[in-house]
């Protein structure tokens, strides 16, 4: 990392992630992206915003750090000006703050908050703005949210005051581990089966769902796996509801990744799709295999053991993701 000192003192490039609500991304975007745009064109910043169908969404500005704060003093203003309209509509009298949530690597967090909290109490008394640091890492991450309210102009203060730690930190001591950074999970989709078609629900509804019905009719047409001890047919009728039951199933420990997927995208999408409870077990010590037990009815066990093999023939045979 450059960095080369300027009149507003440091001027190094800085990457920082924000949290924000599908509402306040709609606010930050603006009408056919004219809001992010102007933010872009006027604070110098790289501004991108995570895709996604997620309640959450992370915005990750980069560039030189008066760029950073030019951009967050807009972000800061648009949300002022958000809330100073939603009260033009309302009854309430006081004004509520404005509020940013950053995410940090948790590494950072400890020289953030001080020995004995003493950094972020001198952050919140030299600022005014209110600074909250989670206790508990994001999920699937090694990055934790520090939430920022105030005023806009105690808010800037603010974030200078914590890139300021951050810079600190990272010229002391280079992170040990790599950071996992937070990805938001899509909002989830419940999938029914019924009459061989694959539903989604959205709202009151139940949309069919195309690609799903023709992984369903594949996974029928497989040969059922019947666990161990259970002489039932493993289709009694897909719109009865026949009683859970287990299956379980080892994986050669090189091939667990491609099951697993970053962060757990694919085992994710697996137990979506199929509707199952799907649990693997630890790596044990002396065995090249990894247990997984897939619970749920007959139909999701089938339907899950289908997208698992699935998964290993195209990494086998080198067809890529499925």
């Amino acid at each position: 990392m450059e960095s080369k000192v300027s009149e507003g003192g440091l001027n190094v490039t800085l990457t920082i992630r924000l949290l924000m609500h599908g509402k306040e991304v709609g606010s930050i975007i603006g009408k056919k992206g004219e809001t992010v745009k102007k933010m872009r064109e006027e604070s110098g910043a790289r501004i991108n915003i995570s895709e996604g169908n997620c309640p959450e969404r992370i915005v990750t500005i980069t560039g030189p750090t008066d760029a950073i704060f030019k951009a967050f003093a807009m972000i800061a203003y648009k949300f002022e000006e958000d809330i100073i309209n939603s009260m033009s509509n309302s009854t309430a009298t006081s004004k509520p703050p404005v509020t940013l949530r950053l995410v940090v690597p948790a590494s950072q967090c400890g020289s953030l908050i001080g020995k004995g909290g003493s950094k972020i109490k001198e952050i919140r008394e030299s600022t005014g703005a209110q600074v909250q640091v989670a206790g508990d890492m994001l999920p699937n991450s090694t990055e934790r949210a520090v939430t920022i309210s105030g005023t806009p102009d105690a808010i800037i203060q603010c974030v200078k005051q914590i890139c300021v730690v951050m810079l600190e930190v990272q010229s002391q001591s280079p992170p040990k581990g790599a950071t996992i950074p937070y990805r938001p999970k899509p909002a989830s989709t419940p999938v029914i089966f019924a009459g061989g078609q694959a539903y989604t629900i959205q709202g009151q509804y139940a949309i069919p769902h195309p690609d799903l019905t023709k992984l369903h009719q594949l996974a029928m047409q497989q040969t059922p796996f019947t666990p161990l001890g259970q002489t039932t047919p493993a289709f009694p009728g897909l719109d009865a509801s026949p009683p859970a039951s287990t299956h379980e199933l080892t994986i050669p420990n090189d091939l667990i990744g491609c099951i697993i997927g970053r962060q757990g995208t694919k085992i994710n999408e697996i137990r979506q799709m199929s509707g199952a409870q799907i649990k693997i077990a630890n790596a044990t010590e002396g065995s090249s295999e990894r247990q997984i037990t897939i619970t749920g009815t007959p139909a999701n066990i089938s339907l899950a053991q289908y997208l698992i093999n699935a998964r290993l023939t195209s990494e086998v045979t080198g067809m890529g993701a499925l």
